[in-house]
């Protein structure tokens, strides 16, 4: 199971050829600018420079360059973007739920409800690893190692309150401990979340899959565990749910365009989009990354956006990391 549901592509143009030829025409003229709300080597920044390159690849667009705002777990980098694309037709943000989150715990006076949703592109499982030395060998293991000691139990992961962190406050909880004691270290990039992990700086840390399926795959990790409730063909390591946990969580992206981008603007982004997610490209994309095709188009992703909101700030409620 590489997919957790299958949509029909919607069609992105309607009306006469001519409206769908010029609109195509528009598309393949585009000079795009996408915004990683991170910095490089984590999962937004591979995705943007995915779609960089297969945008490019299939004529989906003439030209894409990729900008990095990191900070803040993506709310500096989304600030940034609400300013700077508003009804633009060129400019276009990849983000996920850890977004999501850290609008909400860091109090941010912007959120994803702001920008214009274009697509929900990929639906990942989240991995909990230990270093390759850990005397820690399985997630009963890990929660013994928590009960005993939240404080001294070290996690690292992507930006506070977002998915990571998200994760492993529910792993703390279910051990019996007090998630809002959790000794949580955020990293703005998946790069230096790696380095401390390999560096032996952490007790766990928390990212995609796809991000650490080499190091789990060389040995230098041990993955303990996956966030999604299904095993997944080509990942040996079990969900957490078979694991005697009731933890699941998708950390899904996806891709929007500028507050107030309508009309043929819109109509060519999303168009642009389409093309490139359709495309065999695209999935050679995420059967290389090991990333789940989550794909949704716009009107779904739109109200996806909005229960998801809602939903995660249940969860951060829940463990004490919003109000």
């Amino acid at each position: 199971m590489r997919s957790f549901f299958k949509y029909g592509l919607m069609a992105a143009l309607v009306g006469t050829t001519f409206v769908a030829g010029a609109v195509s025409a528009n598309a393949q003229q585009l000079e795009l600018t996408i915004t990683a709300p991170a910095g490089a080597g984590g999962g937004w920044d591979a995705a943007s420079r995915s779609l960089q390159e297969v945008m490019m690849a299939t004529g989906a667009a003439k030209s894409v360059q990729v900008v990095n705002v990191p900070g803040a777990g993506g709310t500096v980098g989304l600030a940034q973007f609400i300013g700077s694309a508003k009804g633009s037709p060129n400019q276009l943000l990849v983000a996920g739920i850890t977004l999501v989150g850290a609008s909400i715990s860091n109090k941010s006076p912007v959120d994803l409800t702001r920008v214009t949703p274009l697509a929900r592109l990929t639906g990942d499982p989240l991995v909990i690893v230990v270093p390759k030395d850990s005397p820690i060998k399985t997630i009963a293991d890990l929660q013994a190692t928590i009960k005993k000691d939240v404080a001294k139990t070290i996690w690292v992961g992507g930006s506070a309150g977002g998915a990571d962190h998200i994760l492993a406050a529910l792993v703390t909880k279910a051990a019996g401990a007090d998630p809002s004691k959790i000794n949580y270290v955020a990293y703005s990039g998946g790069g230096e979340s790696l380095a401390a992990m390999l560096g032996g700086q952490a007790t766990a840390g928390v990212s995609g899959y796809g991000e650490w399926e080499g190091q789990i795959k060389s040995g230098d990790l041990r993955a303990l565990a996956i966030s999604y409730p299904e095993p997944i063909p080509g990942i040996d390591t079990k969900p957490l749910k078979a694991q005697g946990l009731d933890i699941e969580l998708v950390n899904w992206r996806g891709v929007f365009a500028g507050p107030d981008v309508q009309g043929k603007d819109l109509d060519a982004l999303k168009a642009a989009v389409e093309k490139t997610v359709k495309s065999k490209e695209w999935q050679a994309v995420l059967k290389a990354r090991g990333w789940t095709d989550y794909y949704a188009p716009s009107d779904e992703f739109k109200a996806f956006i909005g229960s998801e909101t809602d939903r995660v700030r249940g969860i951060l409620t829940s463990i004490g990391l919003a109000k």
